[in-house]
């Protein structure tokens, strides 16, 4: 070939510069493409807030644990699933009411799926375990669901475990003084659960009602899980005002059932789950035996308060009819404010869960939460300060039965107002404590 063909095929070193520049920007533009894209899925991921939701979903208590979880869904789907501009991952995990499964329940979703925080759990005994586990896991935040033992908060508490409901001490406050002076009960026997919650309750009933001079004649303690109940309806009391029933979930309904057919027509009392609609709604006949009793809890379903009726048809029009109960339980408002503090403090902190989640756990400390079924701070043990309702059962027009509000009792704290010395020296709640006497 002559010169003129070799100048025109072979590029000036200025064009070859240019060119090797082009194709170094175009694979710099893609590096940085890929490493923005790198970047915005871990951001994504970042982004997502993973929350672990504990609840009984088997055993005795699984209707008690399935509308905890309509609860906290309810809360969820108010907030559109979002808190502090962060998407929200729910990972469900089924426990049985026992500590065992409580524990397996949290280790999986901590150790295995991630969580950034827990809410849960459900039943007393189950609590105290999670506030054991908690201290082992400084970097995850805990707040409780609804289980009521007072030890969970009062004994040894855990720097990351908060809990928005009373325990079942504060949930008798006033029925031990109405059942006495109002309903002219004197004498009383109790058949509860044995286990800490129902512990927690006897104690709180009893405090009340021995002071204003009842006496508890006998203490009658089952199995959680019992199905045969007929050789304790045969030794219950026939000289007393009334019986006592700290029972729950499939517990109290199959206790209601035996003691009708047995005959029994005693006066009754309520502890707060044995009149919870989840027994109230049970299938059968066996529940009207309720109808009249005295009882008291977190709430009172006929309170004609504004913000209480607005969270009951929140709760109606979020759940089918036949997915749902008439009305919200104490679980499903229990893990529904639960939910909502933990909502309120990320969109106070922006989502911000850095450095051992302080901000967030500062708000939760100091949150003072506007519930449905009243105001909830927090004492100094991050146990809930609140509202409790003495209540009897009544039967609606429809035909369902409600709690019907007789007497409301403020500010009720751990301590049920007695110095916390003195409320120390009664004892951890059992069997046998507190011993029923006037004066504490």
């Amino acid at each position: 070939m002559g010169a003129g063909s070799k100048a025109e095929n072979e590029w000036p070193a200025s064009k070859q510069d240019h060119q090797f520049n082009r194709r170094k920007e175009v694979r710099l533009r893609n590096l940085l493409a890929v490493m923005a894209a790198a970047c915005l899925t871990t951001a994504t991921h970042a982004d997502v807030l993973k929350i672990g939701a504990l609840a009984t979903l088997e055993g005795t208590y699984t209707v008690l644990g399935e509308d905890g979880m309509r609860g906290l869904r309810l809360a969820l789907s108010q907030a559109g699933n979002m808190a502090g501009g962060r998407e929200i991952e729910i990972i469900i995990a089924g426990t049985d009411a026992s500590p065992d499964s409580a524990v397996r329940a949290a280790r999986k979703v901590v150790e295995q799926d991630g969580v950034d925080l827990v809410i849960g759990p459900l039943s007393g005994s189950e609590g105290i375990a999670l506030r054991d586990y908690s201290k082992t896991q400084p970097h995850v935040t805990f707040i409780n669901g609804i289980s009521g033992a007072q030890e969970t908060t009062f004994v040894t508490p855990s720097e990351n475990f908060f809990r928005f409901n009373m325990d079942g001490a504060q949930w008798s406050a006033g029925l031990g003084e109405y059942i006495y002076n109002v309903k002219g009960y004197k004498t009383i026997a109790t058949i509860a659960e044995d286990y800490s919650f129902t512990y927690t309750q006897v104690l709180g009933l009893a405090i009340g009602y021995c002071q204003a001079g009842g006496e508890i004649t006998e203490r009658i303690w089952v199995p959680l899980g019992t199905k045969d109940f007929a050789s304790i309806i045969a030794a219950l009391p026939d000289d007393v005002d009334a019986l006592y029933l700290g029972l729950g979930g499939a517990d109290a309904v199959n206790f209601l059932n035996q003691y009708q057919q047995a005959g029994g027509d005693a006066q009754l009392v309520g502890g707060t789950i044995m009149v919870d609609g989840t027994v109230l709604s049970s299938k059968g006949s066996a529940k009207n035996a309720l109808i009249g009793v005295p009882s008291s809890g977190p709430q009172a379903d006929t309170w004609d308060d504004p913000d209480w009726q607005a969270y009951i048809k929140a709760y109606q029009d979020e759940f089918p009819p036949d997915q749902r109960f008439p009305l919200p339980s104490l679980l499903a408002t229990g893990y529904y404010n639960a939910t909502t503090a933990a909502l309120s403090c990320l969109n106070e902190v922006g989502g911000d869960l850095s450095d051992g989640q302080a901000a967030f756990r500062s708000c939760l400390s100091t949150l003072v939460l506007d519930a449905p079924n009243g105001q909830i701070r927090l004492d100094g043990n991050r146990q809930a300060i609140g509202t409790n309702f003495v209540s009897e059962v009544v039967e609606l027009e429809d035909g369902t039965l409600a709690t019907q509000l007789v007497d409301i009792v403020s500010d009720v704290n751990q301590t049920l107002g007695l110095d916390p010395d003195t409320f120390a020296a009664i004892g951890t709640p059992g069997r046998e404590v507190p011993e029923c006497k006037t004066s504490y």
